[in-house]
């Protein structure tokens, strides 16, 4: 399909500049190929910023026609690069003189937390920086599924099938083996989204949070219906667990500790899922 010719109103005559910032997440390359094509069917210049705003100071920039995004829609990752990098932490004065410098009128940046974070700087420093004047927006974009104002990111429900699809994998491979109780640790930083739906969905015994403070008593409490519950004709168990559940109760410890209290009743394997939540 060939993009419709340059629209000859003025009022679309804008250059508008997309970056992603923070972690990769499944859907950002999406997201950043219908911007483009919706800004060029308008009749747009847009300008592609390599790496964030490490990027943007650089002059990693370079403007994307309508064939630069084919196929984008089915890759993972973030093709033009994404920095866990906020706007103050590479300098204001730099961020507006890159601004000033490509004339840009728009900027859009998808991503997680630090691109809603950067955002808000952006923004409380326009008194300072008329640069900043201009139309600024976040499309949230992170598995975490942090960012403030908004309940669902781009990513996050893609991230969450995958954790419940290898759960489910996990339960299989203990069919046919002695009582068995796996501990899975999830991505998604200090929220708990992840474990949480990822618990409901895969049926898990417990999962673990940092929104919900627990304590060794609540682990051995688990350890304890574990061990009821191995008595029945169910021979396997699941707990999930947030990767900044608590510092100290980590999955390797809950791992030895169900390991030490299940002698004789069931043993225990820990999974690391790490970034293959991410793809």
């Amino acid at each position: 399909m060939e993009p419709k010719p340059k629209s000859t109103d003025a009022q679309y005559e804008y250059t508008f500049a997309v970056m992603t910032v923070g972690a990769p997440a499944c859907g950002i390359n999406s997201a950043v190929r219908s911007f483009v094509r919706n800004g060029i069917w308008k009749g747009c210049r847009i300008l592609a910023i390599q790496d964030g705003f490490e990027g943007l100071v650089q002059g990693d920039i370079k403007e994307l026609d309508w064939k630069s995004v084919y196929g984008w829609t089915g890759l993972g990752g973030s093709i033009l690069g994404s920095q866990r990098v906020d706007a103050k932490q590479v300098g204001l004065q730099k961020i507006a003189n890159a601004i000033g410098n490509y004339k840009i009128q728009g900027l859009l940046i998808i991503g997680g937390f630090e691109a809603y974070s950067s955002i808000v700087q952006l923004y409380d420093s326009r008194k300072e920086f008329k640069e900043f004047c201009i139309p600024l927006i976040c499309v949230p974009s992170t598995i975490s599924n942090n960012v403030p104002g908004t309940d669902f990111s781009i990513g996050c429900d893609t991230a969450l099938n995958e954790i419940v699809t290898i759960c489910d994998k996990i339960k299989q491979s203990a069919l046919g083996s002695k009582r068995r109780v796996f501990v899975v640790e999830t991505m998604g930083g200090f929220c708990g989204y992840l474990a949480s739906l990822a618990g409901f969905a895969s049926g898990a015994d417990q999962s673990y949070i940092f929104e919900e403070p627990f304590s060794i008593n609540d682990i051995i409490n688990d350890i304890n219906h574990l061990k009821k519950k191995m008595a029945g004709d169910l021979k396997r168990g699941i707990l999930l667990r947030n990767e900044m559940a608590n510092k100290h109760y980590t999955t390797k410890f809950i791992h030895d500790l169900l390991t030490e209290e299940g002698k004789g009743v069931f043993s225990a394997r820990y999974n690391v899922l790490g970034h293959m939540q991410q793809v």
